[in-house]
């Protein structure tokens, strides 16, 4: 073997062995590194002149713009944005966006605004099922930051059938403006709000090599659901903080946190958004700088079967679950296992009816003596342990546990975030 090919396999080899997120991206040990995300869903359009109450309603924009507020873990220096019209039909013209530092509810920090830019154009169009990844731009955003994302509609979305991308349930007022592009307004002119994100998928960061992210990979628990809005209180949020708090100290740990819950999210089969098994490649694989998931999600297979649904087997959902795990092997993530929380006393109402009972618990059960005892993870938070009520171990325990006694409170997901092992997301 000649000198050169030596030389070539060894590089070869080295890449190799030091994985996707060790190559430098930029020629400075330095890649891109999620520090926001949000897992979108479909929201179907009323056919143009549907009489009132004949298929679905939706928001919609006609010539406005759209301020969105994303709370981000990691901080940096290089900042990119990447928009999505993964639901679309048709393709959707961007005519402007930019990136700030929030200040407070609408309002953006004054000097931080930077115009985005799509490959050079400040417009773009972003075709049906595809994401669009802006130009990156210089601004200094700091770790656990506000950040405002503009985004002018040129185009009437209730023109068309066309499916809008969004995240329902955001938990975190968004603005809407009167008429016209008011991109980077410094007084932006709010005509309506919002707690859900449209159109908008993740926010990036450049970051050393060496600083991977983690994805929170779940339902509506992981979404934080009943928490309460604007305070950036589901559990992702209060391990985000937890993690840049280590970092401050001898053996720093700051990492993306990346936040892909859906409320009512299954894994086996769609109800709310795709299932966890087909959404698994755009929620987590395309995202940037991916080291760690911590995988909470499987509840709603069991309480959303039998009402009219077939009940899945413990068995079935933790095949699904072994499937994730050796898609995420194959790229070199590490999977985490959360416990399931228990639900005794669900109360969805009509929207759910029937959500709990005991032979469905009895299936929780069996899948959370898998996740304990069995080796398909990495590591296992036993997220139930710290919630459930010891006198009541069916339960939530009183003071973590929400109105409909299925979701938590603040202090709730908190407590989640603090059972998390740290060390389990260490490179």
């Amino acid at each position: 073997m000649t000198s050169l090919r030596i030389a070539f396999v060894a590089t070869a080899l080295y890449v190799f062995a030091a994985g996707p997120t060790a190559v430098a991206q930029n020629g400075r040990g330095e890649h891109w590194v999620g520090t926001w995300a949000t897992a979108v869903v479909p929201r179907p359009q009323a056919a143009p002149g549907a009489a009132p109450g004949r298929g679905p309603v939706a928001l919609n924009f006609n010539n406005q713009t759209l301020r969105q507020i994303v709370h981000v873990s990691l901080g940096g220096s290089r900042v990119r944005v990447v928009l999505s019209n993964a639901f679309g039909t048709s393709p959707l013209a961007v005519g402007a966006a930019s990136v700030a530092l929030r200040q407070k509810d609408s309002a953006i920090v004054a000097g931080s605004n930077r115009p985005l830019t799509f490959s050079g154009s400040a417009t773009t169009s972003i075709a049906a099922g595809a994401i669009a990844v802006s130009d990156p731009v210089s601004l200094t955003v700091p770790a656990l930051a506000d950040v405002a994302i503009d985004v002018f509609l040129p185009a009437d979305t209730a023109a068309s059938t066309s499916p809008l991308t969004t995240h329902n349930g955001a938990l975190q007022t968004n603005y809407v403006s009167a008429t016209g592009n008011h991109v980077a307004a410094a007084d932006f002119p709010v005509s309506s709000t919002t707690q859900a994100w449209f159109f908008l998928s993740a926010v990036e960061v450049m970051a050393p090599a060496q600083v991977g992210a983690v994805v929170a990979f779940g339902d509506s628990i992981t979404d934080g659901t009943l928490s309460t809005p604007d305070t950036n209180n589901r559990w992702p949020d209060h391990l985000a903080r937890r993690l840049m708090e280590s970092g401050r100290g001898s053996k720093p740990q700051a990492m993306g946190v990346l936040n892909s819950g859906i409320a009512g999210n299954r894994v086996l089969s769609e109800i709310v958004g795709p299932s966890a098994l087909a959404r698994f490649d755009r929620d987590v694989l395309a995202q940037s700088g991916v080291t760690h998931i911590i995988m909470l999600v499987g509840i709603n297979d069991l309480g959303l079967g039998g009402n009219g649904q077939a009940l899945p087997s413990a068995a079935e959902i933790i095949a699904g679950h072994r499937q994730i795990v050796a898609r995420a092997h194959t790229h070199g993530i590490k999977v985490i296992a959360g416990t399931f929380l228990p639900f005794e006393g669900t109360n969805l109402g009509a929207i759910a009816p029937g959500y709990y009972s005991t032979e469905k618990d009895a299936r929780r059960r069996e899948i959370n003596e898998f996740i304990r005892t069995g080796t398909a993870y990495d590591g296992v938070i036993d997220f139930e342990s710290v919630v459930r009520d010891p006198g009541h171990p069916l339960q939530l325990l009183s003071k973590f546990k929400g109105a409909d006694n299925l979701h938590l409170t603040d202090a709730g997901y908190q407590a989640m975030a603090s059972v998390v092992n740290l060390a389990t997301l260490r490179r």
